[in-house]
């Protein structure tokens, strides 16, 4: 995702006493306003109008959000904590397959029906970004639950925490393509990708995973950024 920025020169660092209350005001209408717009539009979505939904001038949005990052992690923030609190609760749970059935249905949830949370969840911030340690958290705390699942003998062994990728990236377009005709078919494709991850169904698979850096590389490009370099 490239940078989006005003176009004078901002302060991108936080306010060093509380704001006022018309400035507060404006804020938490910009982040109202950029909620609905993400859910609608995606994380792309034009900040002119979100200033417009807001009832403000563009130049307040850059007041506030010096560049678009900045805007998407104040939205993100709270979904992102749920999945982290969720993450942790599955890591928990004696039943390792129940904990990872947990962990991906509040993922999938959490996506569905915010277009925006969707492109979040399918790429990587650049590591100098305030989220980017929950999102390395929540892949560190995926791996567990994967490795729990396998070690206990309900997930099928060749099955890597890489993989878990791939239904993000599906539950995106499904969740795109259904909306507003069948919200829910999600569920269904997720609990048929449960079934094939059973270690009971399991099948040799004719392409090994990706690797981590493979993983990250490809989540990268999905947020826009420059790595084409093999």
């Amino acid at each position: 995702m490239p940078p989006e920025r005003a176009p004078a020169a901002t302060t991108a660092s936080a306010p060093a006493r509380p704001l006022r209350r018309d400035a507060q005001r404006n804020r938490d209408s910009l982040l109202a306003a950029a909620r609905a717009m993400f859910a609608e539009h995606g994380m792309q979505a034009s900040l002119e109008q979100v200033a417009k939904r807001a009832g403000v001038a563009i130049g307040t949005l850059y007041k506030h959000f010096p560049a678009r990052l900045d805007l998407v992690q104040e939205v993100f923030a709270g979904k992102l904590a749920i999945w982290v609190a969720t993450a942790e609760q599955a890591l928990s749970m004696d039943d390792a397959w129940e904990g990872l059935c947990l962990f991906l249905e509040t993922m999938c949830e959490l996506q569905a029906r915010d277009r925006g949370f969707n492109d979040f969840a399918s790429i990587r911030l650049p590591e100098t970004a305030c989220l980017a340690g929950q999102q390395t958290r929540i892949h560190d705390l995926g791996v567990r639950i994967v490795e729990r699942a396998r070690e206990q003998g309900g997930l099928r062994p060749d099955l890597v925490p890489e993989d878990l990728a791939f239904i993000i990236w599906s539950h995106s377009r499904i969740i795109e393509a259904t909306d507003g005709i069948a919200p829910h078919a999600w569920r269904r494709h997720l609990y048929l990708m449960l079934d094939g991850f059973r270690a009971e169904r399991a099948h040799p698979l004719p392409e090994p995973p990706l690797t981590p850096e493979q993983l990250y590389r490809a989540m990268l490009r999905l947020g826009g950024a420059d790595n084409s370099t093999d």
